[in-house]
Order: C-alpha cells, then sequence, then structure tokens
C-alpha cells in the first residue's frame, strides 16, 4: 500500500521551506511507498519529490477564503487525483517519530481531540486528520450551499467538521502532543527551563503562535502593535532543530 500525504501552501504565511521540511520529516519517519501531494497556488521554490496540485479556492467572503475554511476543499468529491485513504497534515507540525501508526489505527475519521476544549464538546484539532475521499461530501455540499451561513454558525473549519461528520476517532493522546499546552513549562519556569519533547509523541502540533522556526530559536513573536506579555516566552529548543530540516 502507498501511503498518501496532503497538505496545503496558500499565500505566504508560510515559507516554502515549510513544505520541504515537512516533506523531508514525513521521508525519515515512514516506512514503504508513501505519495506527498501540496494542494497549492504557488508551486515555486517546493522540492521536486513533492506532487504539485492547483489549490481549489472557496466561495467564502475575505478573510475566510484564506484561512482555515479553505481546508474544507479536503471534503469535495474529487481532491487532486488522490483516491482512497489519506493523511492530511499542516505545513507547521513537527513529526518526531516514526508515523506508520497513522495508517494502522482504526477509524473513518481520525483526528487529534483538541487539548482547549471540553470532552463532551467533541471538537478536533485539524493539524493530523485521516479520511477517505469523496467520503462525507455533505460537509463539502452543504458548505457551498451557504458558505457565510456556515462560516457564521461555527469558530472555525474544525469546529463544523467535528460537529457535522458523525462519526469521529480521536487519535491516542500520546501521538499528537502541543507544543504550548505539552512542551512549554507554565510561567515563570518558562523563562528558566527549556521547553521538553513529550514521551511517546509522534506529531508536536503549533497551533497558533510560537512557530517551529520561533521554537528553534527560542522567541516568541508578537505583532508590532502589540505588547509582548511577559508570561509570552520561550527557551531554546534543541530538539526541533534535530527534527526539522529538509535532509531526508
Amino acid at each position: 500500500m502507498t501511503k498518501q500525504i496532503v497538505c496545503f501552501s496558500w499565500g505566504t504565511v508560510y515559507a516554502k521551506y515549510y513544505i520541504n521540511r515537512l516533506y523531508a520529516m514525513v521521508a525519515r519517519n515512514i516506512t514503504g511507498p508513501f505519495r506527498f501531494v501540496c494542494l497549492t497556488d504557488n508551486p515555486q521554490g517546493i522540492r521536486p519529490e513533492v506532487e504539485c496540485f492547483d489549490c481549489p479556492t472557496v466561495p467564502a467572503k475575505p478573510p475566510h477564503d484564506m484561512d482555515g475554511w479553505r481546508k474544507l476543499v479536503l471534503w469535495a468529491p474529487q481532491v487532486a487525483d488522490l483516491e482512497g485513504e489519506v493523511l492530511y497534515l499542516d505545513v507547521d507540525v513537527l513529526i518526531v517519530d516514526n508515523i506508520d501508526c497513522f495508517w494502522e489505527h482504526p477509524g473513518d475519521f481520525c483526528i487529534i481531540k483538541n487539548w482547549t476544549t471540553p470532552e463532551a464538546q467533541k471538537i478536533g484539532n485539524s493539524s493530523v486528520f485521516r479520511y477517505r475521499i469523496g467520503e462525507n461530501k455533505h460537509l463539502w455540499e452543504r458548505f457551498i450551499a451557504d458558505p457565510e451561513g456556515t462560516v457564521s454558525s461555527y469558530d472555525n473549519e474544525q469546529v463544523y467538521v467535528s460537529q457535522e461528520h458523525g462519526n469521529v476517532t480521536w487519535w491516542p493522546e500520546e501521538w499528537c502532543r502541543s507544543f504550548k499546552v505539552h512542551s512549554i513549562p507554565k510561567f515563570p519556569l518558562n523563562w528558566f527551563v527549556p521547553p521538553k519533547l513529550p514521551a511517546g509523541a509522534k506529531f508536536i502540533i503549533f497551533h497558533g503562535t510560537p512557530n517551529p522556526d520561533d521554537a528553534e530559536a527560542g522567541r516568541w513573536p508578537t505583532n508590532k502593535s502589540q505588547l509582548k506579555k511577559i508570561y509570552k516566552h520561550i527557551r531554546v529548543a534543541p530538539w526541533v532543530k534535530e527534527h526539522w530540516h529538509d535532509q531526508v
């Protein structure tokens, strides 16, 4: 079986080296043949091993046409030339161990259980999920029938998919860990103790900020218009550099 991975690259939020490093991390941590597909609006600068296809647009008004709601194109009846099971990855995840188990775990739609929402809400984090192309296309059809109504009814795309899919399976909790929740020590220890690599993790998820390049450098970025809050601080995480590079 050829394992299939798909990711996105649109706009300028993430430089192309994010895709190139993601490919390299997959290649170092997978067994057997695999396909790595990127849906992108600009393939320039993406390494040749990555299969690039046009990134479909969504009929939502700005800014939602360029934010996470665009990921709903994955639920369309056809996605590039993909068929069967696919593992979707956000480009800012960090892979720290073998990921073969993500194709072996039972379930039609497997996703991370969101760390910051109550269990009863059953909300996933869509940084890493596995699904089947063309199944549950009602998620796409409902969205394109009323994009503005859908966007206004749900906080974000992952809430919509989690609540409307109907058959969600969580990954084992230790496989996908949050950098902010599970790696960074609580304030004020984060000023003195470097972020840790959680035991048993396969993926480290960087939701919001900081990003992997920030963790590698030991910085917590802020906008120029914002004052940096004292508890938003990290030291250099040497293990990030060990795993986050473009060498296969």
